[in-house]
């Protein structure tokens, strides 16, 4: 097994998380909390004026952490004459709104195969995954499990997910992308990596069958669902998780969450639309992702960073530990052998591999959710 170098939740360690959190915050205020003039929320920061504009595109989940980057990229001398205007919502929805040339100059989606999508409908360069590190995707997160809080029904693995009577909540995988992810995770782990793709597959079903009660359509809805008190178990990013048990006093009396000893790296790219009525803002904002300023404010977010000295600086806010992390070029790796005579002479790989087997339009996890878990 692959170790990840994540270590279980200690008193210290939280404490100690909690204060780098609440003096990183005031800080981040300090800096950026002088703004007037219009905003997008009564009372919030000034994000919309300027000479320049560009238009944020994105999936539901990574809006706390926008809240912090974008005032953060305005203070400084490449963004500081630059407004933007924000649009949230299922990744695979957005996606299908800038194919359809809504306005956008970045997006940020939950899956490559939204970004894929405008490629083929020639709204982003061919070559996007190569205009900025890391592929294109400045955070990331691991899929968790949320559960009420002292944890009633006992979870902590998938297979207690199957237990009678619990209840899931999980977005549909028809409109999000968090979806995808959260059922990667098991899949990967009772199909040790797609290796045994039946049992991932049986797996999904039952939970599908017998346990999912509610198919919000974003990981932000579902959140709201199990945040109103529907299901036992909610199916989501680290970072909603975070957000949860950040929350009022009331809200973190509610829940907790953890982290099975086998889940899924998740990573959300990010593009430049080359429609973009400003391509170089675009880009300069795209950049400042990944400045180790941006980074950290990421991991304040409670996003995972990508960049290995901003890693070792926050590791103390990600507790918790991961006996192996399945990844989107791992399992591809394995589901697409032996498809190279339907695909130009060569296997496919990563997210097209996955998309093909799983959840295209023909893939196996969209016959069992079409058919609601039943054969």
């Amino acid at each position: 097994m692959t170790t990840t170098p994540f270590r279980r939740p200690a008193a210290r360690r939280v404490a100690r998380a909690a204060t780098v959190v609440a003096l990183a915050a005031a800080t981040v205020l300090g800096a950026t909390g002088c703004g007037g003039g219009s905003t997008d929320e009564p009372g919030g920061l000034d994000i919309s004026s300027g000479s320049r504009h560009l238009k944020l595109v994105a999936y539901a989940v990574p809006k706390p952490g926008f809240d912090k980057i974008i005032p953060a990229f305005r203070a400084t001398p490449q963004g500081h004459d630059i407004g933007f205007s924000q649009s949230y919502g299922a990744s695979g929805d957005q996606s299908r709104k800038v194919a359809r040339r809504v306005p956008a100059d970045v997006v940020n989606f939950s899956v490559e195969p939204d970004i894929t999508r405008l490629v083929k409908e020639g709204v982003v360069d061919e070559d996007w995954k190569s205009q900025a590190p890391n592929n294109s995707t400045p955070f990331g997160s691991v899929v968790a499990l949320v559960v009420r809080k002292g944890n009633p029904k006992n979870i902590h693995d998938w297979d207690d997910l199957l237990k009678p009577g619990v209840q899931v909540i999980t977005p549909n995988p028809g409109s999000s992308g968090s979806a995808k992810w959260n059922l990667l995770a098991p899949f990967a782990a009772k199909s040790d990596g797609g290796r045994n793709p039946q049992a991932g597959l049986d797996y999904i079903a039952e939970l599908v069958r017998d346990h999912i009660t509610v198919q919000p359509k974003s990981g932000r809805e579902a959140t709201t669902a199990f945040e109103q008190g529907q299901g036992d178990v909610l199916i989501s990013y680290e970072n909603e998780a975070i957000m949860l048990t950040r929350g009022g006093e009331e809200q973190r009396q509610q829940v907790e969450y953890l982290l099975p000893p086998q889940t899924f790296k998740i990573e959300n790219p990010v593009a430049v639309v080359n429609t973009s009525t400003d391509k170089p803002a675009a880009k300069a904002f795209v950049d400042f992702l990944f400045t180790p300023q941006a980074q950290t404010l990421w991991a304040q977010a409670g996003f995972r960073p990508v960049i290995p000295e901003v890693i070792a600086q926050t590791t103390a806010l990600f507790p918790g530990q991961i006996d192996k992390l399945w990844t989107i070029a791992e399992l591809g790796k394995v589901l697409g052998e032996g498809t190279a005579a339907e695909n130009d002479g060569k296997d496919l790989t990563g997210w097209k591999a996955i998309d093909t087997a799983l959840f295209g339009s023909k893939g196996a996890v969209t016959k069992i959710y079409n058919a609601g878990g039943r054969k």
